[in-house]
């Protein structure tokens, strides 16, 4: 189902990590072969984003092959400060297409005066013209990125004709002030069972995420425009 206010770009680099949270016990990162629902959630973040509403991610086209390789890195240890040794396995010469939509964030009752469709449709448009507002990245930090506009369904990809299945992956984070629960204080990690069709990931929405872990209790949503005090 393709939304009123859907967007449609390309974003591509010479690196990504889409980390498993499994691989990082040891302090080493391996990446998945296809991008998480919260990576790309985070791009579109960096594009264009204003907490009046929420991106939902609709499907993802691989456009080439997978690719991965391994680099020796030092990251700095917490304790003391001092340098360590690990590996980090990126995925190389990425290059996704990316339809999305948004939906307003009915948890923020106190933005509804800003819930104008045309307007943020028009900004999120123009944003990505200009290759987003904010430094783009795909996974982690030093994995520099950019966006184009693009039609979604325009050209021939590498993965056209390609259909896998990857297991149960990382899907995204479901913070209390994006929940569709009402009063929910949880912080919740989702998880899905991840393929690849024709090139094409499909994503479900969160709330259709049914193998989900409590990763914390308690949290409040913090509102806008109102003194703490005053909650």
């Amino acid at each position: 189902m393709k939304y009123k206010n859907t967007v449609e770009f390309k974003v591509y680099g010479p690196l990504a990590l889409f980390s498993d949270p499994i691989t990082r016990i040891g302090g080493e990162k391996c990446s998945y072969q296809i991008p998480t629902y919260e990576a790309i959630k985070g791009v579109l973040h960096s594009i264009y984003w204003k907490p009046t509403f929420i991106w939902i991610v609709d499907e993802v086209r691989v456009m080439k092959r997978v690719k991965m390789e391994t680099k020796g890195v030092r990251p700095i240890k917490y304790s003391d400060g001092s340098n360590d040794l690990s590996y980090y396995t990126y995925l190389t010469d990425v290059e996704y297409r990316v339809r999305a939509h948004f939906e307003w964030n009915l948890n923020r009752e106190e933005l509804a005066a800003d819930r104008n469709e045309n307007k943020h449709y028009e900004i999120a448009k123009r944003s990505i013209a200009a290759g987003g507002r904010r430094d783009v990245y795909l996974g982690t930090r030093e994995c520099q990125a950019y966006v184009e506009p693009c039609a979604f369904d325009e050209g021939a990809g590498e993965n056209d004709d390609v259909s896998l299945s990857f297991g149960l992956m990382f899907h995204g984070f479901t913070y209390p002030d994006e929940s569709p629960l009402p009063d929910d204080t949880r912080l919740v990690k989702r998880f899905f069972n991840a393929r690849m069709e024709n090139g094409v990931v499909k994503y479900p929405r969160p709330e259709e995420c049914t193998a989900t872990v409590v990763v914390r209790d308690g949290l409040k949503i913090k509102r806008f425009g109102v003194a703490e005090e005053d909650e």
